[in-house]
């Protein structure tokens, strides 16, 4: 891709897709395609290059002062690389000490705006901590809740994946609620987040998990259980292995 990436001088849409498409490959459309599992994505269209992440990133990170406007554009397309970029920049917006509450707002409204453009698990997991999680740390977590009972995947993955930024502030509460509402949800990725989360959450409340372990392990679907008790020790793992039958 080169030492350095133009892309200073009022970056567009346009601009950022010129620049992507050279970073395609034949080698990486195969790998690309396990973010486009059938079943997992809006549009039966969606493509991918086969860039690689990091130079997608790279590319998304000369571009953060794309304008928002800018950025729905490229969530329009039907490159999946693209839309990685448009989730991108506003994570790298988000995550900037600068970014003003005003713009905090514009970002979280558009993510929840065009989810569904944001409808691959990848996208979601770039996007939700601090563009969704970061806005709510301070405010009504309400939307989160909405989104746990949406009938879309994507939408209910948020809502666990964004409290990675409340986790993050060693506040677990919300983690552990929203996980508790899709204990049981039957989306084999929602059961990883699911189990994931806790897992983090654990970390920092580990008297918590255990709760939400002595509550759900017996019923709880076997992925959401295996990356849940993860990181605990040997005998703990097998107790809570044993509860739901698996070994």
């Amino acid at each position: 891709m080169g030492d350095a990436i133009d892309a200073t001088n009022a970056p567009t849409a346009e601009g950022f897709i010129e620049l992507l498409t050279p970073l395609g490959s034949t080698d990486g459309v195969t790998s690309a395609q396990r973010y486009l599992e059938p079943g997992h994505h809006a549009a039966d269209l969606d493509i991918a290059i086969g860039a690689r992440m990091g130079e997608v990133f790279a590319l998304a990170k000369a571009c953060t002062d794309m304008p928002l406007s800018e950025v729905e554009v490229l969530l329009e397309s039907p490159v999946h690389e693209a839309r990685v970029g448009a989730v991108s920049i506003m994570d790298f917006q988000a995550r900037r000490k600068q970014t003003s509450s005003e713009r905090r707002k514009e970002l979280f409204d558009l993510y929840l705006r065009r989810h569904d453009r944001i409808n691959t698990w990848d996208l979601v997991d770039r996007s939700a901590p601090y563009v969704v999680g970061g806005y709510l740390f301070d405010k009504p977590r309400t939307p989160l809740y909405e989104l746990a009972r949406s009938e879309v995947m994507c939408e209910r993955r948020t809502a666990i994946v964004a409290t990675y930024y409340f986790i993050r502030q060693d506040d677990t509460a919300d983690t552990f609620t929203i996980a508790e509402m899709l204990v049981d949800d039957e989306e084999d990725l929602i059961q990883k987040a699911v189990g994931g989360w806790v897992r983090e959450a654990g970390k920092r409340d580990p008297q918590a998990l255990l709760a939400f372990l002595d509550r759900f392990a017996a019923t709880m679907p076997r992925t959401a259980l295996r990356y849940a008790v993860e990181h605990l020790d040997a005998a703990q793992r097998a107790h809570y292995m044993a509860l739901r039958g698996t070994a």
